[in-house]
């Protein structure tokens, strides 16, 4: 299934406490619960003021349901590299 970064810009974010930024997982649960299996939140990155949320989905229609107004941009995952795209390279 594709996979889809979602960035949400959050004033201060990386100074929210545990307790204030508890409601955002929340709210995805709540709301992917209601969506179905065809959609996966696999985690968050907090930035000084962004939000990324990375999802698993059927598409990019089902990700907007999801964020609504909340994300200011929505792309797919094209490639994914990690150490291990390095090695590949070079053997």
């Amino acid at each position: 299934m594709p996979r889809y970064v979602i960035e949400r810009e959050i004033p201060g974010a990386g100074k929210l406490t545990g307790g204030q930024l508890q409601g955002i997982p929340q709210r995805c649960c709540g709301v992917l619960w209601k969506l179905g299996p065809e959609i996966q939140w696999i985690d968050n990155y907090v930035t000084d003021d962004k939000v990324y949320c990375v999802y698993i989905a059927l598409n990019e229609e089902m990700v907007l349901e999801d964020v609504k107004l909340l994300a200011n941009r929505v792309s797919e995952v094209k490639q994914l590299i990690d150490p291990t795209t390095a090695e590949r390279v070079l053997q």
